[in-house]
């Protein structure tokens, strides 16, 4: 059963005429009755009251009547959804970011959620060392990492240029200096995360090369409470520069310049290579770009030549 049969043959039960069906078709009357002869051989049913001189359906053809009425239904819902999905009047778009690098989404979906409003945007909260796994799973469409994945596997743009800060509370006696070295903060008690990442490798690589105790007193699950905890007056922390950005802004933390900890990050979003990227997402990696080209760094686009 075709959706062109379905098509005949509800044209010739609202026209009660095969010749009349015909003539709205733009079809010979012959070939109509052998669409509806081979509709009829497919459902094992006399669809038409042959006897009857006004196009009369059967039982049979009643109920098909109301099944092909619904399926062609189908047809023009789906036929318009996808028109309203390429045309970004619908959508959704799954990204996958973990706690810090979602703090780089947010300008990014708040500037595309205003040029397109009918797109829904999800965030999966995800390590980012199981991105590129979940990327290649389809889980998520887009993801955003700290690290160059797998060349064959991930296309990656790097999209923001990042470093690690050194904060304190307001309070703190370090609050007035403007540049400390690694070697002051060897009494200083560090609030840490708790979570395992090359960024807090590399902090206490930095601290063994420089022979300087390195004394996380209290480690937490989260940026946001250690920024809290140490806005409170309690020890001080190394974070990502973006994850503090506002709290530097308002006062509520001070940045400690520390030379021997000049930590650079860069950002990417990445998508699977071979992906045949949504509208929804082409659309973002689009308002991406204009992103960087409005505001300049730490915002830019830019692809690398092997990933």
């Amino acid at each position: 059963m075709e959706l062109s049969q379905l098509e005949t043959f509800l044209a010739v039960a609202e026209e009660h005429s095969f010749s009349r069906a015909a003539l709205r078709l733009r079809r010979t009357q012959p070939a109509v009755s052998q669409v509806i002869r081979k509709l009829e051989e497919s459902v094992g049913e006399t669809l038409f009251d042959r006897a009857a001189r006004d196009g009369s359906l059967t039982a049979a053809g009643l109920l098909l009547r109301d099944y092909a009425q619904r399926l062609l239904a189908l047809r023009r819902e789906a036929s318009s959804a996808l028109g309203e999905l390429k045309s970004l009047e619908r959508g959704h778009l799954q990204l996958a970011a973990n706690e810090y690098t979602c703090m780089y989404l947010l300008p990014a979906i708040d500037a595309f959620r205003r040029e397109f409003p009918h797109i829904d945007v999800t965030v999966q909260r995800m390590l980012a060392s199981r991105i590129p796994e979940e990327l290649s799973h389809r889980t998520c469409e887009l993801g955003v990492i700290s690290y160059r994945p797998d060349p064959d596997q991930i296309q990656s743009i790097a999209v923001y240029g990042d470093s690690l800060a050194l904060i304190v509370s307001p309070h703190h006696l370090l609050a007035r200096a403007k540049q400390v070295s690694i070697r002051d903060l060897g009494k200083e008690n560090f609030i840490a995360h708790n979570v395992a990442s090359p960024l807090r490798r590399k902090v206490i690589e930095a601290f063994q090369r420089y022979r300087t105790p390195l004394n996380m007193g209290i480690e937490l699950p989260t940026i946001e409470a250690i920024k809290r905890f140490v806005a409170m007056g309690n020890g001080v922390a190394l974070v990502p520069h973006l994850t503090v950005a506002h709290e530097l802004e308002t006062g509520d933390l001070v940045r400690v310049h520390v030379g021997e900890l000049d930590i650079r990050r860069v950002l990417r979003l990445a998508h699977r290579r071979q992906a045949t990227l949504s509208y929804a997402a082409q659309a973002f990696l689009h308002t991406i770009k204009n992103l960087a080209r409005e505001q300049g760094p730490p915002f830019y686009y830019q692809k690398g030549k092997n990933g």
